[in-house]
């Protein structure tokens, strides 16, 4: 006797949600495949495949979480799997939220560093997801510093463990002089700060690949345990603004070795970690940090929306230097959607605002890079970008000329910036030249992104594959390897 499959129950919560959404069944398979597409997912579901989730079947992988987050945002409130009648997975975006609480903030935080210190490589394989940038930089604009953000017998959580959800600190420690809930000092936040000047040179000079797991493992053993700590208001948003400065660097390295879903969820919660520590500046930062990406990845629109929410953020008290970093990247993203006007308009008001700077301004340490060789690199890309090659040659020539040795990949890039000039006015000599010096500085560092430059490079240089100069390129190059 042949035994008979298991009965399955019909999900009578999923056919109540697409009622009440007025999907049809077509409708519905329809936009799970979208959404998928902005994590990389090539998805093929159709209307029977949800006649087959309402006769109980369970979608595998992370379909449930996908098919959740399709409800969440037609119906305007978060929905989980379970609220569906699925079976429980990870959110799809899990590491995107915008915490509602500092303790949340660093849950989140914390088990981003956990998993990325150790062997999920799959972490560092998620996709950059547009959607993913609009709720964390709204939240942000409307929202304002947390009343409280220490810990102690009149912090958070009144100096207890918390008895429901996360562990107060990792459940695996390998530094034991420092114990659930030990005292903050101003010698911890100080070497926080210290460690990030550290690993922010390595990145300049050597790409994010070459100490980013060093830092990942640091903020894990270090600054979470000094998050959940014992420390007072003062002392807790001064720990919060060092921990959103090493969690952006994390997002930053990330981005350098093309883990550009890891790094978007590094940005989104350094951004939150910054709300706690009451600094609206940094916040802007964090999100220009963002714009950056979206203009590597192509996403101009996204990125002038990020630089706008910035400036609108920080308003105009901002520092001179700090409003022409925001206006310039601002023009990034005109200048990648071929928006000559508007790209033009963002070029003038950061120059004519760096141009009011003066030698005793205030200046947050993390504006204090962008000066003249940083702002003829920004004209020089947004030239590059709108194909005026002669002006973009000139200011990458003068970024070259003033920029710093240390900064060796920002002055890779635009060295590519300037060999591409020289292509587009024909000077396939001089182009290949400075297309093998770039080649060779990306063979000495760990970037992705550096990579990509010399490959961008050599890709416009295939309409000219025949001719001598382009032959002793490839010589040159192939000789590096």
């Amino acid at each position: 006797m042949t035994e008979r499959p298991p009965q399955r129950t019909p999900n009578r919560q999923l056919a109540a949600l697409i009622s009440e959404a007025g999907f049809s069944n077509a409708g519905l398979a329809r936009r799970v495949d979208q959404l998928g597409l902005e994590h990389g997912l090539d998805l093929r579901y159709d209307k029977t495949s949800v006649t087959r989730w309402l006769r109980g079947q369970q979608p595998r992988g992370t379909t449930p979480a996908l098919i959740a987050e399709v409800f969440t945002r037609r119906l305007g409130r978060r929905l989980s799997a379970q609220d569906l009648g699925l079976d429980a997975c990870a959110p799809v975006y899990a590491g995107l939220e915008f915490a509602a609480s500092p303790e949340e903030a660093i849950d989140i935080v914390g088990g981003l560093w956990r998993k990325d210190s150790g062997s999920h490589a799959e972490l560092r394989k998620i996709a950059f997801t547009p959607a993913g940038l609009v709720v964390p930089s709204r939240d942000w604009l409307i929202g304002r510093a947390d009343d409280r953000v220490g810990r102690g017998d009149h912090g958070l959580n009144g100096g207890r463990v918390p008895t429901q959800g996360r562990p107060a600190v990792p459940r695996q420690r390998k530094e034991p002089e420092r114990g659930a809930g030990a005292r903050v000092t101003s010698g911890d936040i100080s070497a926080l700060r210290s460690v990030g000047e550290l690993f922010r040179a390595l990145d300049h000079a050597y790409g994010g690949g070459h100490a980013r797991q060093a830092l990942v493992r640091y903020l894990e053993h270090e600054a979470e345990p000094m998050l959940r700590g014992t420390y007072g208001e003062q002392a807790g948003r001064r720990l919060f603004a060092a921990a959103a400065d090493l969690t952006r660097l994390a997002g930053w390295t990330s981005y350098d070795i093309a883990a550009h879903g890891l790094a978007q969820r590094y940005y989104v919660q350094a951004l939150r970690l910054s709300q706690a520590a009451g600094d609206r500046a940094y916040g802007s930062y964090v999100l220009i940090t963002m714009s950056r990406q979206a203009v590597y990845l192509g996403h101009g629109r996204e990125a002038v929306q990020l630089a706008r929410v910035a400036q609108q953020g920080v308003g105009s008290s901002a520092p001179p230097v700090v409003q022409a970093l925001l206006h310039s990247v601002e023009a990034r993203g005109h200048g990648v959607l071929g928006e000559v006007r508007a790209c033009t308009a963002s070029m003038v008001r950061a120059e004519r605002a760096l141009e009011t700077a003066r030698p005793g301004d205030e200046v947050p340490y993390w504006a204090r890079f962008f000066d003249e060789a940083q702002l003829a690199d920004e004209f020089g890309h947004c030239h590059r970008d709108l194909q005026q090659y002669r002006v973009a040659a000139q200011h990458a020539e003068r970024s070259l000329q003033l920029r710093a040795p240390g900064y060796a990949r920002s002055r890779l890039f635009c060295r590519v910036v300037l060999a591409t000039s020289r292509l587009g006015l024909g000077e396939l000599e001089q182009a290949c030249q400075l297309g093998a010096e770039a080649a060779q500085a990306a063979g000495e560092m760990r970037s992705v992104r550096a990579v990509e430059y010399v490959r961008d490079f050599e890709r416009r240089l295939e309409p000219y594959r025949d001719a001598a100069a382009v032959r002793g390129y490839r010589d040159r190059v192939s000789a590096l390897s």
